[in-house]
């Protein structure tokens, strides 16, 4: 996944090596890795990840993955 140009938050600049990177795919494919672990890399749509920071600025919770409450509040909250 090298051939990305990753960006990470300005938030993250000097305060930690922990923190998520973001970079554009072909389509509407944004691909996230963190980066302690940057081998790790997973695709999702551009509106997914719009509905994510919209979430995360009005300082909402996204939950655990896999928890049937958590993704029908994720889905209440984004429109996704």
């Amino acid at each position: 996944m090298s051939r990305f140009e990753w960006q990470k938050s300005s938030f993250s600049e000097g305060h930690t090596e922990a923190c998520v990177e973001v970079a554009t795919g072909p389509g509407a494919t944004r691909w996230m890795r963190e980066s302690a672990e940057p081998e790790v890399v997973m695709g999702v749509s551009a509106g997914a990840l719009g509905g994510l920071v919209r979430v995360v600025k009005n300082g909402g919770s996204v939950g655990v993955v896999g928890d049937p409450r958590a993704e029908s509040s994720w889905a209440a909250q984004t429109g996704v």
